[in-house]
């Protein structure tokens, strides 16, 4: 079977499954935590499969971002005059 054959083949049983738990609700109330669950669950699994049925049908990746080059070269000390040490404050002062 195909891809798509098979998630056709699941979306038929959570639907099954929905049809199921709607009865059970309706048999044993839908007030319960346990029922409650079993319905956010099968709510999680058909979302699931609709994720799965979008990435299928788009299979291209996610594009690499193109990679920079950073040169070994030291930087230019001039660009940095105005600025604090990082967490030791300015040159001219003392820490506290």
């Amino acid at each position: 079977m195909s891809v798509h054959d098979e998630l056709t083949r699941i979306q038929r049983l959570l639907d099954d499954l929905s049809r199921s738990v709607s009865r059970l609700e309706q048999q044993a109330g839908s007030g319960g935590l346990e029922v409650r669950r079993v319905r956010t669950d099968a709510g999680h699994l058909r979302e699931s499969v609709a994720l799965l049925r979008e990435a299928v049908a788009s299979p291209e990746a996610p594009k690499r971002p193109d990679l920079v080059t950073i040169s070994d070269a030291p930087y230019d000390l001039s660009l940095w005059t105005d600025s604090d040490d990082e967490g030791l404050g300015a040159r001219d002062r003392r820490a506290p």
